[in-house]
């Protein structure tokens, strides 16, 4: 007979940086930790209930039925291997229905970890949820479990009210838009209402997840990333969160599907320097960041692979180009042309694209620094302008 001992747990804690939040401005970077908690449970003889003798009562119960995906389409699931995708599959459900734990299919903590950030990439609302905790089995020196236990930041109840506060929001956010739209124009809108009606505040409560989006108002880079795919999501758009770094700093943008191919939308860069508009304006949308080739995101941003990501080679739905704002050759007399109807219009300032550096140069040089804007601009004084030299693009601003 075995002897009956008493049950060893040791406990080590372990802080992981899974979800990156923050900017683009060094002075006002805001990091999250989501926090894994990581136990090992010995299992020694002191199990009646187990035919073989060890104890199993603290193990999370398997569950009755077989868990179906419902994640087929879902860009980060379809990237993994069927042993991580179960994994996936186990995590969403148990984070769906708010139970405390579930044993997963899997011995391995990585195949866990990668399992759970996935599921974070494509669900961007998972807004009750803040981290995990894992337990490891062990009987002697063989590990016999895993399981998956989330943190959860509210009760179920709360979470329903506020998961219905967040809808009415959402209605009001999106009834400017239809589904039966183009797949740019969602896009398009998507980026300037959550620019216009959400301030970027380092220090917003909630700010990793769609709260403060919806709900407070104030977020960061996280929190932008979240709402961005959530609301795309909602429009049958196909997205997924993408982290990294961006100027060194800790960052987190899309990557989206429209109009058969991919692109690139960071919208926390897209509020230039996060500055507020003036009360009674409508806050500036800078558009330099809406749909991005992987060339031109690349050259100040980094991703942190979590899953594979495609090369986005397509130009089609950028916005300057969308817009008729992007010019391959020197049309001096064009561009001039279109500086003069937002200055005749009133409508405060003009972006134009260049493909090179070249061409970027060659109209800086023309318009500001040899002060050809005034032949088009009748009686001009003064203006402001804006240079983006990593994406060749040059703002003009009106007074």
């Amino acid at each position: 007979m075995l002897e009956n001992r008493k049950k060893r747990i040791s406990v080590i804690f372990i802080s992981a940086l899974i979800l990156l939040a923050g900017g683009c401005s060094a002075k006002d970077i805001s990091g999250i930790k989501d926090d894994i908690l990581a136990r090992t449970e010995e299992l020694t003889g002191q199990g009646a209930d187990s035919e073989d003798g060890f104890g199993t009562e603290n193990m999370p119960e398997a569950e009755d039925t077989e868990i179906t995906t419902i994640s087929e389409g879902k860009y980060a699931y379809s990237c993994l291997d069927e042993e991580t995708k179960k994994v996936y599959d186990e995590i969403l459900h148990v984070i769906l229905e708010q139970k405390d734990s579930i044993m997963v299919s899997t011995l391995d903590a990585k195949v866990l970890d990668a399992a759970y950030r996935a599921v974070n990439a494509d669900y961007g609302g998972l807004f009750w949820v803040s981290g995990y905790m894992y337990t490891q089995y062990m009987l002697g020196e063989a590990q016999t479990g895993l399981s998956f236990s989330p943190q959860y930041t509210m009760n179920y109840e709360e979470r329903q009210d506020m998961q219905a506060q967040i809808d009415a929001s959402v209605e009001q956010m999106l009834s400017g838009i239809s589904i039966t739209d183009s797949d740019y124009d969602k896009a398009k809108y998507v980026y300037e209402t959550l620019i216009q009606n959400v301030d970027y505040v380092p220090e917003a409560e909630n700010n990793q997840n769609i709260i403060s989006v919806f709900i407070g108002g104030q977020t960061v880079c996280q929190g932008y990333a979240c709402a961005t795919q959530y609301l795309l999501n909602l429009l049958d758009v196909p997205g997924v969160i993408v982290t990294g770094t961006a100027n060194g700093e800790t960052h987190a943008w899309n990557l989206v599907f429209l109009d058969g191919n991919y692109y690139y939308i960071d919208t926390t860069w897209g509020d230039p320097a996060y500055i507020h508009a003036d009360e009674g304006e409508e806050k500036d949308v800078n558009y330099d960041y809406l749909n991005l080739t992987t060339a031109e995101i690349t050259r100040t941003h980094t991703v942190v692979e979590d899953f594979p990501l495609p090369e986005c080679t397509a130009f089609e739905d950028n916005y300057y180009v969308k817009e008729g704002y992007y010019y391959t050759d020197w049309y001096p007399e064009e561009i001039g042309a279109l500086y003069r109807e937002a200055w005749e219009n009133g409508t405060g300032s003009v972006a134009i694209k260049f493909a090179d550096a070249a061409l970027y140069e060659e109209a800086k040089n023309y318009y500001i620094t040899n002060q050809h804007l005034a032949d088009f601009c009748a009686g001009l004084k003064s203006f402001k302008y804006r240079e983006n030299t990593d994406l060749n693009i040059l703002t003009i601003r009106f007074q």
